[in-house]
């Protein structure tokens, strides 16, 4: 994505998965899903990594789609329930996501660059 283009809006999905991405796909369903033939790079570690255009990064463990990292200014804007994951107010996102897990039963892990 460039400075000029208009972000794409994905949405993140109880069932598991976010914008095209389902969790469990194989590399080549992801490169498909993002209307790529390969991936801009492979990264070694302990998963496989691989770096999209557009600010995804997809992890992938035994082979099958595990994590998914989208870059919060260059990549896709993640909604969750309507409610706009990056660039929000971060005491109102954290509130958001504190109700939006008691209500639905589930569990909230995220991170905060260092500044």
């Amino acid at each position: 994505m460039n400075a000029g283009a208009e972000r794409e809006c994905w949405e993140l999905r109880a069932e598991g998965g976010v914008g095209p991405l389902r969790f469990g796909m194989s590399p080549a369903e992801v490169a498909e899903a993002l209307l790529v033939s390969r991936p801009a790079a492979r990264v070694g570690g302990p998963y496989g990594q691989e770096d999209f255009p557009g600010g995804v990064k997809a992890f992938y463990d035994v082979g099958r789609l595990a994590c998914v990292a989208l870059d919060a200014v260059a990549g896709p804007q993640v909604f969750l329930a309507g409610f706009p994951l990056a660039g929000s107010d971060p005491a109102q996102g954290h509130e958001f996501l504190l109700d939006h897990a008691a209500e639905h039963g589930n569990w909230v892990l995220y991170t905060v660059p260092n500044q």
